[in-house]
Formats: structure tokens, sequence, C-alpha cells
């Protein structure tokens, strides 16, 4: 039996590797207050996250930047301030959540999905915003005005193009590999245009923080609510840093033994084994000032395959 205790796993990982207070913030909203109607009181925020070292005044901080960027929406009553996702950004952090949630592309057609902005056709600051959106969504560029991805989400890809005022403005295709003439496989524009050394060393690095966790885990049992509320924020957080960087391209297409399989599968143990002892601090803290906050939804436990 491993010797290591939860809040020392706890204090081990912060000291390591503190997490960043607004970044930390999205993910408690997206992993837990979204499924909780996607609101809370300010007093609950930060007790949630004063065990993580997020001190009162970074979440005060965190929140007002996030309402700049237009994450999240203030209100007041009386003295009281509570924050809601703006519904404008709701959409984004479906993307985000079945990105993180959901098992990685088993499943692909064979198709890829092409954008052309020839030369000329869009003005520069437009074509700047494009690439750098769908950079995010795992695009490549392949040549100048054209961006690929093989298993592309298109809901995501009409979304960035209105958030950019983009959309009429460039030209959008499916391709696949036309065979017979003697052309190289198309699988090979993976290493043309996406260097993927630094997520899979990302992915090894989150498995080696996150393996121990599990071990511990299995071998003491159940912790106490807050440690489990912990556990989870910080495992959600740092596979969602990987996660932004991954350009989640089939497996097909990707090198075996692929890290982000193991991890995907490594996140998903952890997860079933805390997320239960996580909801009843959680919805200890969401009530003591909101008496009415809901339970998760169904959504919630459709998150890895299943929660048990």
């Amino acid at each position: 039996m491993t010797k290591l205790s939860g809040p020392q796993w706890i204090d081990d990982f912060l000291g390591t590797d503190p997490p960043r207070s607004k970044s930390l913030v999205m993910t408690i909203f997206g992993d837990a207050i979204v499924p909780h109607g996607a609101r809370l009181w300010l007093g609950s925020l930060i007790e949630l996250v004063a065990p993580m070292g997020t001190t009162d005044r970074l979440v005060r901080t965190s929140v007002f930047r996030l309402v700049q960027e237009g994450w999240l929406v203030a209100n007041r009553e009386g003295r009281r301030s509570s924050y809601a996702l703006e519904p404008q950004a709701r959409a984004r952090f479906e993307r985000a959540n079945h990105r993180i949630y959901a098992p990685p592309g088993l499943d692909w057609d064979g198709q890829w999905t092409l954008l052309l902005a020839p030369n000329g056709s869009i003005d520069t600051s437009l074509r700047a915003a494009i690439r750098k959106e769908l950079e995010w969504e795992g695009f490549a560029m392949l040549a100048p005005g054209l961006l690929a991805h093989p298993a592309a989400d298109v809901d995501s890809v009409a979304e960035v193009l209105g958030r950019v005022e983009g959309t009429g403005k460039v030209f959008a295709c499916r391709a696949r590999e036309l065979p017979g003439i003697g052309a190289r496989p198309l699988g090979e524009l993976v290493g043309e245009g996406w260097n993927l050394s630094r997520v899979t060393e990302q992915y090894r690095h989150f498995i080696d923080g996150f393996a121990p966790l599990l071990a511990l885990l299995q071998a003491r049992g159940a912790p106490s609510p807050q440690e489990a509320f912990v556990m989870r924020s910080l495992l959600v957080h740092a596979y969602r840093r990987v996660q932004l960087h991954d350009p989640m391209l089939p497996l097909a297409l990707l090198p075996r033994p692929w890290p982000g399989s193991e991890a995907y599968a490594l996140a998903q143990a952890i997860y079933r084994l805390v997320f239960a002892r996580a909801e009843e601090h959680l919805m200890e803290v969401l009530r003591r000032e909101d008496a009415e906050a809901p339970e998760a939804d169904g959504a919630f436990y459709a998150r890895f395959g299943g929660l048990r």
C-alpha cells in the first residue's frame, strides 16, 4: 500500500505545478458550475478554490478579467456579487467539455476539411484572425491560404467564422485520398502540418503526475469530500491544459502507442473515483449561499463514458 496520503499528494502537486488563478476559475466553471445552473456567488467560488492556493484577491481579479473578456456576467444584489456564464460563451464551453470528457477520435471516415482563402480574397487582419482561432481548434496551415484538419468539428468551424466575422468569406470543402495516381498518402500530411512532440511530452508529464494519484485512490479508498473536489479540479485543470494543445487528430493518423489514449483512460479512472464525493462538497458550499442551487444535470453523468 502506498504511504502517500491525499493531503500530501495535493500539497506536492500544488508545490510543483500550482495552477494560475484565472485558468483555474475557468476550469471550476466548466467542470463544476456549468452542470449546476452555470451561476454561483462570489463567496462560494472563493471557498471552493481556497484549498488550491488561490486567494480572495486573486479570485476577484480573475472573475473581473473573465467578465471583461466576455466569458462571465456579473450581477450584484446588495453587498453580494454572483457570476454566471455569458450565454454567448456556452457553446465554447460545451465544445471544450466534449474534448475533455469524450474519448479521443476513435471513428474517422477518411475525409479532410479544407478552408481556402486565396491571396487577395480577404484582408490581412481577417486572415490572421481565422488562422489564430482555427489553429486553437487543431487546424494546420499547410500552405498560404490553406488550412486543413482531418476530423474537424463543423459546428466549431462555423462558430469561429461567425465570431471573427468571416462567414461567407472563405471557401470550405471536404476531401479524401484519391487512389490509383501514385500520390503520397494523405496521412503523411500529419508529419508536414503538425508537430506532435510537444503534445506527446505534455501527455507523458500528465501521466507521470496523476498515475500516483490513481494508485493512492485505489489503495486508500474514497477521500474526504473537500479532498475529492480538489483532486477532481486539479485533474481536469491539468488535462484541459494538454487538451488545448492537442489538435485532436484521428487515432488512425497518430503514432502508436498514442499517449493521449493512456492519459484519457487515467483521467477517466480518477474522475470516476472522486466525482461523487466531490459533488458532496460542491453542493454543501453552493447551498450555503443559495439554498436553491440545482443538482448536476444529465449531461454531467454522461462524462467519461458514464459516471456510476
